[in-house]
């Protein structure tokens, strides 16, 4: 199991960086940075924090495959998810239509990109 992963994966999902999850907990930035990058195993008490932080059950970072059942299950890049998570985060404030709109260009950029 890839602890830091999956605490990527959910921060990144939640379009979090690692300074917000520094506010949250007042854990140190590096030391996410650190757990992330699976240099450093957080205790099952910091762990709790980061869970919190990320409004997860502390179980959750247990579950067997949680993240990939939450996510598309291809395995996305960093950038594929930075990219997710910043449509998500701009589409909340469109209206339907404006939705159905972006969609169409990006159905539009997708069958015309040059594989």
């Amino acid at each position: 199991m890839k602890i830091g992963t999956t605490i990527r994966g959910y921060r990144l999902q939640k379009g979090l960086s690692q300074g917000d999850i520094e506010k949250r907990t007042g854990l140190l930035r590096c030391y996410l940075s650190r757990v992330e990058n699976g240099h450093t195993v957080p205790s099952l008490d910091t762990l709790a924090k980061i869970a919190q932080a990320l409004d997860l059950p502390l179980a959750q970072f247990f579950a067997e495959d949680s993240l990939g059942r939450e996510l598309n299950p291809q395995k996305l890049s960093d950038d594929e998810l930075r990219f997710l998570t910043q449509i998500r985060r701009y589409s909340s404030n469109l209206n339907d239509s404006d939705r159905k709109l972006l969609l169409a260009m990006v159905k539009k950029f997708a069958a015309t990109a040059v594989r």
